[in-house]
């Protein structure tokens, strides 16, 4: 089993920066791909970044590519996503996720694992 905690949610201006963390724990934990998902009011849950296990390989959604880092911390088993010019469209609930695979993991249905998400509120 593998938890998943986030935090680093907030309400900031356009233009401005915020960084999420993802704390997780569990047994098996250093095998698993992660990613950052989400989910604006009335709107579907959205892929945004996804990266490997080691770091090594990250891929973006169109819409944040240049603006927003995926990054992994393997010793305290922590994600972390780096948002940087933020925009008003940005404004939704944000979502870590763990994929049983090492690699990218570019598929909401191979995520097993989510966390229970933080809220990013961009004001215009």
């Amino acid at each position: 089993q593998v938890q998943l905690v986030e935090s680093g949610g907030g309400l900031v201006q356009a233009g401005g920066s915020l960084r999420l963390s993802c704390a997780a724990s569990g047994r098996t934990f250093s095998s698993y791909g992660m990613g950052w998902f989400r989910q604006a009011p009335g709107k579907e849950r959205e892929f945004v970044a996804a990266i490997s296990r080691s770091g090594g390989s990250t891929y973006y959604v169109g819409s944040v590519k240049g603006r927003f880092t995926i990054s992994i911390n393997n010793a305290n088993n922590t994600v972390y996503l780096q948002m940087n010019s933020l925009r008003p469209e940005d404004t939704a609930v944000y979502y870590c996720a763990a994929g049983k695979s090492p690699g990218l993991i570019l598929t909401i249905d191979l995520y097993d694992y989510w966390g229970q998400g933080t809220q990013v509120t961009v004001s215009s």
